[in-house]
C-alpha cells in the first residue's frame, strides 16, 4: 500500500499550518540562489515575515524567461556537490529551462509519484510499462521512481516502437499502462493493423495518461478504445515533472498535493485571485524542494479549482482539467482561439480518426484557419457526397464553437505526420511560429 491517509486527509487548518511551515523553509533555500537573493534584498523580504499561505501574495512571481535568462546555475539554492540529477527543457530556441535536484528532492518527487499512483488505483501488484521518453524529460524517469517506490515490476519501455510495446504487454502481461494521450490512438491503429484486440488479447486494467493537454472526448475515447479506465495527470518539468496532480479513482478532478505545492489560480490579465470554479492562470509555488525552489511560478495554464470535497475522501485541492495555455490562444479573424476547443468539436464527432493539425496562413491578404482531419478508414470508400457532408458539419461545428469558420480538409488516417513526442497541433506560417500541445 502507499496511502499517506494522514497527509492525504489533513483538515484545512493543519494543511494550511503545514504549507506556513514549508513555505519559510522554501524562502530560506530560494535566498541562497543568486537570483533570489538579490531579490529578496530589493524587495526587503524576510521568511520570517510569512505568517500564512496568503503572505505569498508579498512575493514577486517567477516566469519561463527568468529561469532562461538565469541559466544554468542562477536558480540554485544548494551547493553543485549536493545535486544528483538535472532534468530539462529541449532548448531548441535558446537556453533550456533546467530544474536541478539532491537527494531529499529525488525521494520527495518518487514519493509523491507514489502517492499519485496508488491514488489513481495502481498497487504493487500490477505490472506497469511506461511509454514515455527517458533521459532529459522528465516523464521517464518521474514515473519509474514512484513504479519502484509503489512496488510494481516495472517495463521502462521507452516511447515508440509499437509493435514492441504490444509484444513486451503480452509477453509480462502489463496491466497498466502510461503514455500521452495522442499515442494511444496511434498504438490502437497497430492493434487492429495486427489483427488484435487490446480487450481480449492483453491483461491492461488501467491507463495514466499526461504530458499534454487532452480533451474529455479524448479520454473517453480511449476509455472505449482499450476497454480499460485512463488517469488524467498533470505536471511540468519546472515543479519536477509528474506527480504535481493525479486523479483519483472518482475520476472527478487532480488532487494537487497542496504539502508540496501552494496553488494560486489568478486572472491572467490582472493578475488578481479568482474564486474557486471560475478558471484563470495556474501559479505555483515549490514546498519540497531543497536544490532550486521556485516561488510563484507562472505555468501560464489554464485551469480552476473545483468547488467542494472528494468522494475518495482526500482533502487535497481538486483541479480541472488544463483548458489550454495564456500564450497558446491565437487569433484568427479577430477570434481568440484556444487549440483545445477545436479538438473538443473534432472527437464528439464519431467519423474523426485519431489525429488533426490547424494551419494558420495567409491567403491573398487574409488570415485563414485550415483544418486537416483524418478520417476513419471506413469513410474513403469513394463516396464524394458522404465526405462533402461530414466538411459541411465539421466546418460548422468549428465554426459554432470558435466564431471563425476554418477550411476543413479531410484526409486518410496516418496522413498527417507523427511526432515522437508531444503531437504537434498548430502551425502558424504567418509567424512560423509551431505550438506544441
Amino acid at each position: 500500500m502507499y496511502w499517506e491517509k494522514q497527509l492525504e486527509t489533513l483538515a484545512h487548518d493543519e494543511l494550511k499550518k503545514l504549507q506556513t511551515e514549508r513555505l519559510k523553509e522554501t524562502l530560506t533555500y530560494a535566498a541562497r540562489s543568486p537570483f533570489y537573493k538579490q531579490v529578496f534584498q530589493q524587495k526587503g523580504i524576510r521568511p520570517e515575515l510569512i505568517k500564512q499561505p496568503d503572505d505569498i501574495r508579498r512575493l514577486p512571481y517567477t516566469t519561463k524567461q527568468h529561469l532562461r535568462e538565469n541559466f544554468p546555475y542562477g536558480f540554485l539554492g544548494a551547493p553543485k556537490q549536493e545535486l544528483i540529477r538535472l532534468h530539462s527543457s529541449s532548448g531548441t530556441t535558446g537556453n533550456p529551462t533546467v530544474i536541478f535536484h539532491n537527494r531529499h528532492d529525488i525521494a520527495s518527487w518518487a514519493n509523491l509519484m507514489a502517492r499519485s499512483l496508488y491514488c489513481a488505483g495502481v498497487r504493487d501488484t500490477d505490472v506497469f510499462q511506461n511509454i514515455c521518453g527517458y533521459g532529459l524529460f522528465t516523464g521517464g524517469l518521474g514515473f519509474q521512481y514512484g513504479i519502484e517506490r509503489l512496488g510494481c515490476l516495472s517495463i521502462p519501455a521507452g516511447a515508440g516502437n509499437s509493435l514492441r510495446q504490444i509484444k513486451l504487454m503480452q509477453d509480462y502481461g502489463t496491466t497498466v499502462v502510461h503514455a500521452i494521450p495522442s499515442y494511444l490512438g496511434r498504438l490502437y491503429e497497430i492493434f487492429q493493423a495486427e489483427g488484435l484486440d487490446p480487450r481480449k488479447d492483453t491483461d491492461l486494467r488501467l491507463f495514466v495518461i499526461g504530458a499534454e493537454p487532452h480533451t474529455e472526448e479524448q479520454r473517453q475515447r480511449i476509455e472505449e478504445m482499450f476497454g480499460v479506465k485512463a488517469y488524467n495527470s498533470f505536471g511540468l518539468s519546472e515543479m519536477n515533472g509528474p506527480g504535481v496532480a493525479f486523479e483519483c479513482t472518482e475520476q472527478a478532478g487532480l488532487h494537487i498535493w497542496e504539502d508540496s505545492y501552494l496553488v494560486e489560480i489568478l486572472n491572467p490579465d490582472t493578475l488578481e485571485p479568482v474564486p474557486d470554479g471560475e478558471v484563470g492562470e495556474l501559479v505555483l509555488t515549490t514546498l519540497d524542494r531543497q536544490a532550486m525552489p521556485l516561488i510563484r511560478y507562472r505555468t501560464r495554464d489554464l485551469t480552476r479549482i473545483i468547488p467542494g470535497t472528494c468522494a475518495c475522501g482526500r482533502t487535497h485541492a481538486r483541479l480541472d482539467r488544463i483548458t489550454g495555455r495564456s500564450d497558446d490562444m491565437f487569433i484568427i479573424k479577430g477570434c481568440n482561439v484556444f487549440p483545445m476547443q477545436i479538438e473538443g468539436v473534432l472527437l464528439k464527432i464519431p467519423e474523426v480518426g485519431a489525429d488533426y493539425l490547424i494551419t494558420l496562413e495567409q491567403r491573398n491578404g487574409a488570415d485563414e484557419m485550415i483544418v486537416d482531419v483524418e478520417v476513419k478508414k471506413d469513410w474513403f470508400n469513394g463516396d464524394i457526397t458522404r465526405l462533402d457532408r461530414l466538411t459541411r458539419k465539421i466546418t460548422q461545428q468549428i465554426r459554432d464553437e470558435v466564431l471563425a469558420k476554418p477550411i476543413v480538409r479531410l484526409v486518410e488516417p496516418g496522413s498527417i505526420p507523427k511526432s515522437e513526442g508531444k503531437a504537434v497541433r498548430v502551425k502558424d506560417n504567418r509567424t512560423l511560429n509551431t505550438v506544441k500541445l
